[in-house]
């Protein structure tokens, strides 16, 4: 059993809650868009795997893939940062999907928190919304799931508050 942080869309801020939120989770994992100071403190805190985003320099581009494809318990996951979602998948997404069986597919750059289960490709999708101040969603959130096996269950939404505003 692996418990899941899945975080997006950071902008170069990054929550101090968020490291009481994932204090559980065995991983986190960041679906582009950490802007600087971002990375570091999570891959500090715990395993990090993640994608760069479009607004990402050199330095992240360098530490982390475009794309990512790996296997958690008995899961196929793939990561990208601009990917759509079911019925509107960008091509190279639904290219991938159409090619190699996937079992949880992640993207962020939208800023829309959305879970929600892809029929045609047997699939679910997970956008874990902004995490950051930066952008226009209203609410900064993330989300929190359990991979058991072939069962991914267990999944909260947390929110952080508005964005623009600093919890301390």
């Amino acid at each position: 059993m692996t418990r899941i942080g899945l975080i997006s869309d950071t902008h170069g801020y990054l929550d101090p809650a968020v490291f009481t939120h994932f204090a559980a989770c065995d991983e986190v994992w960041h679906a582009g868009d950490f802007g600087p100071d971002v990375a570091e403190p999570l891959q500090d805190f715990k395993p990090l795997r993640g994608v760069y985003g479009n607004i990402d320099d050199g330095t992240i581009r360098h530490q982390f893939p475009e794309t990512l494809r790996w296997q958690c318990e008995g899961i196929s996951v793939l990561m990208t940062h601009i990917g759509g979602y079911p019925g509107k998948y960008a091509p190279a997404v639904r290219k991938e999907l159409a090619t190699t069986a996937t079992g949880l597919f992640i993207c962020g750059h939208s800023h829309i928190l959305k879970v929600m289960f892809d029929q045609k490709q047997q699939c679910l999708h997970m956008n874990p919304g902004a995490a950051g101040n930066h952008g226009w969603h209203q609410v900064r959130t993330l989300l929190r799931f359990t991979i058991d096996g072939n069962n991914i269950k267990d999944c909260e939404v947390v929110e952080l508050g508005k964005r623009g505003t600093l919890n301390r």
